[in-house]
């Protein structure tokens, strides 16, 4: 029985107890969510116990993911080891493996052994890569390659894949009638868009989405939902475009729950401070609650080298709103690969934002957190509040910064601490 089939039968599993306890609600509340399809815990079945599970959803914290990959032009091994190292010390819920080129089944095999995140993939990425390199071009793939190419992710052990099946060839004319700036920033969104053009073809993916139900079943891996038409840019948000393909997604959830197969939603973008909030209202309403997975969004488009803050705003507003599952943007976003500055930048941004998403819903767990660091600000407690910190290593550097003079203060206010100074006024001590 899949997790969904479990939860309606009234049945509580020992792996929904662990997340309950690990997000502080009760099980019985999770199992209920999982049933209504409003949460997820993306864990492939081949990895129960071997990896934490990894709850997303309705009442649950804001989960970070990052992305890491090689590339034809970038294929190293060690240096995407290192940044999944990184991604562990600085605490990534999940990963993702955008690969299009290089060792690219080595490197996912390597992060399902070695490393305790939950993981996805985007399989129409080497499919896509597969094709070419056998066939010369990328539209050489055919509905049975791409889904021999999903199997065997699943069979490895990969938590949830990302599958554009809401590009379908309705959603392509109403992209021509739409008249964007930016047609499809989507790389899987393309690759699709191309070969149903190219062969006239509907969207296998959105074709066959009894035989992707199946796969999916048998190892009770978590669909995410692709937004191969999200907005990349400002003038294309909220289009007709995005809406579209956002109503199909809403009725594929409906079916998947039907079969027993978690999903969550994938969502924008490039999106206007002004209409965060509503693309996170429109799509729990369409989607009925499913999880919410947002790329950033970016408030802005020129915040090229600082999209990690343009995006950390746009998902604290998400998160706030509802979005439950946020994707990191690192400052190289739409310029180069990440290096490893980067991937470290990129993910403290984006869990700052989750806190503070889940400081505005009232998670209990976080709430607590944040009250924990006032006490130890009180208390002039500089090692609490540097184990406290998203980035300890950086605070107590500037910590150490500090001269030996005002060791029980910070550099800025010294003697004139506000803290020390009131504390002392309340106990009738103050200086003359």
């Amino acid at each position: 029985m899949t997790r969904i089939e479990l939860a309606k039968a009234g049945i509580i599993s020992d792996e929904v107890r662990e997340c309950a306890v690990l997000e502080g609600v009760a099980p019985e509340v999770l199992a209920q969510d999982i049933a209504n399809g409003v949460s997820v815990i993306a864990r492939n079945a081949a990895r129960n116990g071997k990896v934490p599970p990894l709850a997303i959803g309705r009442g649950l914290r804001t989960k970070i993911n990052a992305n890491i990959g090689t590339s034809r032009d970038r294929d190293s091994l060690e240096e995407e080891k290192k940044k999944l190292d990184v991604l562990l010390q600085y605490g990534a819920d999940a990963v993702m493996d955008l690969s299009t080129g290089g060792r690219i089944q080595e490197l996912r095999r390597m992060i399902i052994d070695d490393y305790p995140f939950s993981f996805g993939t985007v399989p129409i990425y080497e499919a896509a890569v597969r094709a070419a390199g056998q066939k010369g071009k990328l539209t050489a793939m055919d509905a049975d390659g791409l889904f021999e190419v999903i199997e065997q992710h699943a069979k490895d052990g990969v938590d949830f894949v990302t599958v554009h099946c809401g590009i379908t060839l309705k959603a392509v004319e109403r992209l021509r009638s739409e008249g964007r700036t930016l047609d499809v920033v989507s790389r899987g969104g393309s690759f699709l868009l191309e070969w149903m053009l190219l062969k006239d073809r509907e969207n296998p993916l959105y074709e066959q989405y009894d035989r992707l139900l199946e796969l999916s079943k048998k190892y009770d891996i978590t669909l995410s939902l692709g937004d191969a038409m999200r907005p990349g840019c400002l003038e294309d948000a909220t289009d007709r475009a995005q809406l579209e393909e956002l109503l199909t997604l809403g009725e594929l959830r409906d079916r998947a729950l039907e079969a027993g197969v978690q999903t969550i939603i994938e969502g924008p973008g490039h999106v206007p401070l002004n209409q965060v909030e509503l693309n996170i209202k429109i799509q729990k309403e369409i989607c009925k609650g499913a999880p919410f997975y947002v790329l950033g969004p970016l408030v802005t488009d020129i915040a090229v080298g600082y999209d990690h803050i343009a995006g950390a705003i746009g998902g604290a507003i998400a998160g706030a709103a509802g979005a439950d599952f946020l994707c990191y943007l690192t400052p190289s976003e739409h310029i180069r690969l990440p290096d490893l500055e980067d991937v470290k930048e990129g993910l403290i941004a984006s869990k700052i934002a989750a806190h503070a998403a889940d400081l505005a819903k009232g998670i209990k767990i976080s709430m607590e957190k944040d009250a924990k660091m006032a006490r130890m600000r009180k208390a002039l407690d500089w090692e609490g509040m540097i184990q406290m910190s998203f980035n300890p290593e950086k605070v107590r550097r500037y910590r150490e910064q500090t001269p030996p003079s005002e060791a029980q203060v910070c550099s800025m206010c010294g003697e004139f601490c506000a803290i020390k100074t009131v504390e002392r006024a309340l106990k009738g001590k103050a200086r003359g």
